[in-house]
C-alpha cells in the first residue's frame, strides 16, 4: 500500500475516533461543566495520559520501531519476535513498579502536579481519588501502544487506530444516563466517568492484543534481561521519552501553572480536545506511518526513497493542517458553542474555551511538523538531538507561561504551548537541513506559500459566513439546526479550499485521487 494510502487509512480511523470523542466531550461538558469537579477530573486524567505518551508512545514509536524494523529487514520474523519479547519484558516490569509506587504516594505526587489545588481540600482529595482510579489506565494504554507499534511496523494499522473508538464508546454509554435521567452532582459524576475510562482502557488493550495474536507476533513474556540489544534500546529510549512526548510535557507544565486559577484546567482541556481533531487525523497518522517507512528505507540503504517519503509527508501535512488551523481560528466560538454550550457548560465557558482554542490553533501546523521532522532523527537512531531541542522548547514554554499567565490566564498558557512548538520546529528543520537530510526546492517553497494564502482566503470567507449566520449559532436554537448551519459553513470552506488549490496548481484534484487509489 502506498504511503499516501496508509496516511488516509490511519487518518480515517482516527477521524472516527475523534468524532466519537466529540460526542463524549459534548456529554462531558454537559455533565461536568468547567467547575472544580471538571478541573479535578481533567487533571487526574492528564497524569496517566502524560506517562503513556512519554513511556509508551515516546519510547516505542521512536526507539523501538527503528530497531524492530531493522530486525525484520536483517533477521526476519523470528529475530524480530525475540527482540520484541526482550524489550516488552522491561516495559511490563517498569509499568508494575511505577503503578505500585504512584498509587502509594499519590497525595504527595499530586501536590507537585496541581499545587494550586492544595488550598481547596475537597478539590484536592477528589483529584487524588480520581487519579488513583485511572492511573492503572497507564498500563493498559502503554501495552496497547507497544503492541500497536509492532502492528504498525508490520503494516497492520487498523486495530491500533480503531482502539480509541472503544474508549469513547464506553464513556458515552456511561455519560448518556448522567446527562439525561440519572443526573447527579459533578463531583459524583466524575467517579463514574473515571471508572468508565479505566474500563475503556481494558477494552482497547483487548482489541490490540487480539490483533497481534492473529498476526502471529505475540511476544512471549519473560524475565527482563539486560543484554546488548536491550541496552541499545534504553540508550535510544530514555531521550526519546522526552523528545517524543514534548507536547505532553508542555501540557503538563501548563497544568501545573493553570492549577492556580479556577476553571483554567477544564477550559484548556476542552480547547485541547478540539485542536486535537486535526492533529490526530493528520499529525498522528503521518507520524505513525512515516517512522516505520523511513526506518525500513534507511535500514535497506534506500536514502532517496527515505527523502521522498519525508518530502511527501511534509506536503500532505501542510496541505491539510494549514486550512484546519485557519478554520479553527475563524470559527472558534461557533464551534465551541454548538458542541459544548449546554447543561453545566455556560456562555462564559464558551468564550473562554474559544479564546484558548484560537491560541492553540496558531501552533497546530507546528505540532504536526514536529511529527514530520522528528522521524528524520529517530529513523537514524539519533534521539539525543531532538531531546535537546525538546528541552529548549520546554524552557520557552515555561518562560512564556509564567510571563503571560498573570494577565491572560488560560490564553497565556495556550500561547506559550504554540510558541514553544514553533521553536522546536525551527530547531529540527535547521538541523536536518545542515546535515543534508532536509531541503525544500524552490517549487516546494512556492507550494507552501500557496497553501498559506489559499487557507487565509478560505478563513476570511468562513468568518464572513459565520458572522452572517450568527443568529443560527446561538443558545436556544435547536441543536440539529446549529449543527446543520455549522456543517454547511465548514463544507463551503472545504470546497473553496480544494477548488482554489486545484485552480492554482498547488494540488490537482486528479493527482490527489490517483494517489488515493494507488495501491503501491
Amino acid at each position: 500500500m502506498s504511503l499516501f494510502r496508509n496516511f488516509l487509512s490511519v487518518g480515517s480511523l482516527t477521524l472516527v475516533s475523534r468524532v466519537a470523542g466529540f460526542a463524549r466531550d459534548a456529554l462531558m461538558a454537559a455533565v461536568l461543566g468547567t467547575g472544580p469537579a471538571a478541573d479535578a477530573f481533567f487533571a487526574a486524567f492528564r497524569f496517566p495520559n502524560l506517562f503513556r505518551r512519554l513511556f509508551a508512545e515516546g519510547a516505542f514509536n521512536t526507539a523501538f520501531v527503528p530497531m524492530f524494523s531493522g530486525a525484520l529487514e536483517q533477521q526476519g520474523e523470528d529475530g524480530a519476535k525475540l527482540l520484541a519479547a526482550r524489550v516488552m519484558s522491561w516495559l511490563v516490569a517498569m509499568l508494575i513498579v511505577v503503578t505500585i509506587v504512584v498509587e502509594i504516594f499519590m497525595p504527595q505526587i499530586m501536590v507537585a502536579f496541581v499545587p494550586g489545588f492544595v488550598d481547596d481540600q475537597q478539590k484536592f482529595d477528589l483529584t487524588v481519588l480520581l487519579t488513583r482510579i485511572m492511573f492503572p489506565y497507564l498500563a493498559c494504554m502503554s501495552l496497547m501502544a507497544a503492541y500497536g507499534a509492532i502492528l504498525n511496523t508490520l503494516g497492520r494499522f487498523f486495530a491500533a487506530a480503531f482502539a480509541p473508538v472503544l474508549l469513547n464508546i464506553v464513556n458515552i454509554a456511561v455519560m448518556i444516563p448522567l446527562a439525561t435521567f440519572w443526573i447527579m452532582s459533578p463531583a459524583d459524576a466524575t467517579i463514574w466517568v473515571a471508572i468508565a475510562t479505566m474500563a475503556g482502557g481494558v477494552a482497547q488493550l483487548w482489541l490490540v492484543w487480539s490483533a497481534i495474536d492473529r498476526a502471529g507476533f505475540r511476544p512471549r513474556f519473560q524475565l527482563p534481561r539486560f543484554d546488548p540489544e536491550v541496552r541499545r534500546f534504553w540508550v535510544l529510549a530514555i531521550p526519546a521519552i522526552l523528545a517524543g512526548g514534548i507536547t505532553q510535557i508542555n501540557i503538563f507544565v501548563g497544568t501545573i501553572i493553570a492549577s492556580g486559577a479556577d476553571n483554567a484546567i477544564s477550559v484548556l482541556s476542552y480547547a485541547d480536545r478540539l485542536y486535537q481533531l486535526p492533529l490526530g487525523i493528520i499529525g498522528i497518522a503521518i507520524g505513525t506511518v512515516l517512522l516505520p517507512e523511513l526506518s525500513r528505507h534507511l535500514k535497506g540503504g534506500r536514502e532517496a526513497e527515505a527523502r521522498a517519503s519525508q518530502d511527501q509527508s511534509l506536503f500532505v501535512s501542510m496541505l491539510l493542517t494549514m486550512p484546519a488551523a485557519v478554520a479553527l481560528i475563524a470559527l472558534a466560538e461557533p464551534i465551541v458553542r454548538v458542541l459544548f454550550e449546554r447543561g453545566q457548560f455556560d456562555a462564559i465557558a464558551t468564550v473562554q474555551t474559544a479564546q484558548a482554542l484560537v491560541a492553540f490553533s496558531t501552533g497546530l501546523p507546528a505540532y504536526v511538523l514536529i511529527r514530520v521532522l522528528q522521524p528524520g532523527f529517530f529513523a537514524r537512531e539519533d534521539t539525543i538531538t531532538p531531546t535537546l531541542f525538546a528541552g529548549v522548547s520546554v524552557v520557552v514554554n515555561i518562560a512564556i507561561s509564567v510571563w503571560l499567565f498573570p494577565t491572560l490566564i488560560h490564553v497565556g498558557i495556550a500561547i506559550a504551548t504554540a510558541a514553544s512548538a514553533w521553536v522546536n520546529v525551527a530547531l529540527l528543520a535547521i538541523t536536518l537541513a545542515l546535515r543534508g537530510h532536509f531541503r525544500l526546492t524552490r517549487h516546494q517553497w512556492l507550494a507552501q506559500l500557496a497553501i498559506v494564502l489559499i487557507s487565509l482566503i478560505m478563513g476570511f470567507a468562513l468568518w464572513i459566513l459565520a458572522d452572517r449566520g450568527a443568529h443560527y449559532l446561538v443558545a436556544g436554537v435547536p441543536l440539529w439546526q446549529q449543527l446543520g448551519v455549522l456543517s454547511v459553513i465548514m463544507l463551503f470552506g472545504f470546497v473553496t479550499y480544494f477548488t482554489l488549490a486545484h485552480i492554482s496548481g498547488t494540488q490537482r484534484l486528479g493527482m490527489l485521487f490517483r494517489r488515493l487509489l494507488r495501491s503501491k
